[in-house]
């Protein structure tokens, strides 16, 4: 009876190995998994994976949180690993929360990455970031405190308190502060949970807790035309400063109007595209090399696990036009 249970839990080890190999080819299967659905940034990532997916003639499954909710983010993984997709591309709300569950999928033969936001090392394989941390926070400091002339009180409104990229940005926007602009104080940090209408009523309070708030930089893309909304209705253009990361449609109209001077981010399309590229060849076995070129990409870095997509871009009254996302 014993030697028979044995035989049948081999056979049983054996076709799950076939059913896992198969779907390895052609019919590879890579879940692609954001933050939160249904924000501009998040929607462009899905256009540009849709266009990888297409190319590259895989199933893709996009799926996500309402809000930027680790547990419901892993509710949603979970779905994920039951589903027995061939690899998971996961932009983490929290890296400590989504750990666990990203172990497991890694356990049960799924292969894992993370892109925009990363997760603890030991639970994915990469990571897929846009710039390099310290490059974009240092840029995004020195471009409030030119505005700001170098002194005054400042605040940050940050998207999820808990997401890995823009606690490190925000570190190294501290460290450029701290470093070269002594004369500025940052007063307070407060998140808007990725969500545009937050960030308007936590810019209204800042605004109104600190009547010497000189700049606000936003730390999400639904943070700057939150802050930028909130400082105009209060008639604070061109005193109040506004700097961050955000999309060229969200800010057209605030940067046209000179509420907001400069604004920065990347093609969320190209992340997303590069992701799901990414995403596709470690699903067929292979990792990224340093200096790979990557069509409709180009270039991009491999270091220490991560995937360097390039530089930040900047959107001004003079290019924002040029732009649709």
């Amino acid at each position: 009876m014993l030697r028979r249970m044995a035989v049948f839990a081999l056979l049983g080890l054996t076709l799950s190995g076939c059913q896992r190999q198969k779907r390895g080819g052609q019919s590879l299967e890579v879940a692609f998994i954001p933050k939160l659905v249904g924000i501009p940034f998040f929607n462009s990532a899905k256009q540009g994976a849709e266009q990888a997916a297409r190319e590259l003639g895989v199933q893709m499954t996009y799926a996500g949180p309402p809000s930027a909710d680790a547990a419901l983010q892993v509710n949603v993984i979970q779905d994920m690993i039951a589903k027995q997709v061939d690899v998971l591309a996961v932009a983490a709300n929290d890296p400590s929360a989504l750990a666990p569950v990203l172990r497991r999928a890694r356990k049960a033969g799924i292969k894992v990455i993370t892109w925009d936001s990363d997760t603890l090392p030991d639970a994915r394989e990469f990571f897929v970031n846009q710039v390099m941390d310290e490059q974009l926070g240092r840029h995004v400091m020195k471009l409030l405190a030119e505005q700001m002339g170098g002194r005054g009180e400042y605040a940050i409104i940050t998207g999820a308190l808990t997401a890995s990229n823009l606690n490190n940005w925000m570190e190294w926007m501290k460290r450029e502060q701290q470093e070269h602009y002594p004369e500025m104080k940052l007063v307070t940090v407060v998140a808007c949970d990725d969500d545009q209408q937050k960030a308007f009523l936590e810019g209204q309070t800042l605004l109104q807790a600190y009547p010497n708030l000189k700049g606000i930089i936003g730390n999400s893309s639904a943070a700057p035309p939150g802050a930028a909304q909130a400082v105009q209705q209060a008639g604070k253009s061109g005193q109040v400063a506004i700097a961050g990361v955000s999309s060229p449609n969200l800010m057209r109209d605030y940067i046209k109007r000179g509420t907001a001077r400069t604004i920065t981010l990347w093609d969320p399309r190209r992340l997303g595209y590069l992701a799901m590229y990414m995403a596709v060849q470690f699903g067929h076995g292979k990792l990224p090399q340093d200096g790979q070129q990557v069509p409709s990409i180009g270039a991009v870095r491999f270091l220490n696990g991560v995937v360097i997509m390039g530089e930040p871009l900047d959107f001004t009254k003079d290019n924002v036009d040029k732009y649709d996302f």
